[in-house]
């Protein structure tokens, strides 16, 4: 049998009979949706899905990070892209007011 990632379980006959019920019954934790006593799903509540979503990206960051430390290109002021930045918006703005 394959390992549960979650302290509680349901089938996926007991859900479709009374979702309600099971996520009643979840409060903060996961449950483990079993088809035919397999794990086939997860059914997280709001706050811990938030919770991955935030900590996945907040991972996302820190790679992109340490991937920046590791360009060999020179560094480049932030004065200096924000003025290229305010230069394209201008361009932009000029632009659309030309159409």
């Amino acid at each position: 049998m394959e390992q549960l990632l979650a302290s509680r379980s349901v089938s996926i006959t007991e859900l479709k009979r009374s979702p309600s019920t099971v996520i009643e019954q979840a409060g903060s934790e996961a449950i483990a949706v079993l088809n035919h006593n397999r794990p086939a799903a997860y059914l997280l509540p709001h706050a811990a899905y938030q919770e991955l979503l935030d900590r996945l990206q907040a991972a996302e960051i820190r790679e992109a990070i340490a991937a920046s430390r590791n360009d060999p290109r020179p560094a480049i002021a932030a004065d200096t892209v924000f003025a290229e930045l305010d230069a394209l918006i201008d361009e932009v703005a000029a632009e659309q007011g030309h159409l």
